[in-house]
């Protein structure tokens, strides 16, 4: 994992140093910080007017009592976007400018939770039930103490609160 990010922090530089190089060589020095620069002025605005309509969305969420997780997703989705279109580049713009459209976040959003489903996560869930003890009976679960004595007891009385 490691090696794979340092793989893309040099590549992707590099990558973008040479876009802009033949860019400029095409368009001029400045057309093309021209085209940076409005390009990161278009990506501000952008991603300005599709967060405040995220977090309206995870506000509507929550007023409705559902988890916002659609919603999470698209803010920081968004939040990624704002620093790729920080970067001065077209190649991050270009990304960023994808994540920024709904479309774009959807498509990711599929494409990851595909690769999810493909990797055969498996989740498991432990449980243990402890010794308890009522008015009604005890029961003894799967977990059973070992060596207690008179010092881990503590005598108390259980009152049940009607709200």
């Amino acid at each position: 994992m490691l090696f794979r990010l340092l793989i893309l922090f040099v590549t992707v530089p590099l990558v973008e140093l040479v876009l802009l190089l033949q860019i400029a060589e095409v368009t001029g020095v400045g057309a093309t910080l021209l085209l940076v620069l409005l390009t990161g002025i278009a990506g501000w605005w952008l991603a300005k007017r599709e967060g405040l309509i995220a977090w309206q969305k995870f506000q509507q969420a929550l007023q409705q009592g559902r988890v916002p997780g659609k919603e999470i997703q698209d803010g920081l989705m968004i939040v990624f976007a704002a620093a790729l279109l920080l970067t001065p580049g077209l190649l991050t713009d270009v990304v960023g400018f994808t994540l920024l459209l709904p479309v774009g976040r959807d498509l990711l959003r599929k494409l990851i939770f595909e690769r999810f489903l493909r990797s055969n996560v498996t989740t498991q869930f432990r449980s243990r039930t402890f010794y308890s003890s009522t008015s009604f009976g005890s029961s003894r679960g799967a977990y059973q103490p070992t060596n207690l004595d008179d010092s881990d007891v503590i005598d108390g009385k259980v009152a049940q609160r009607s709200e």
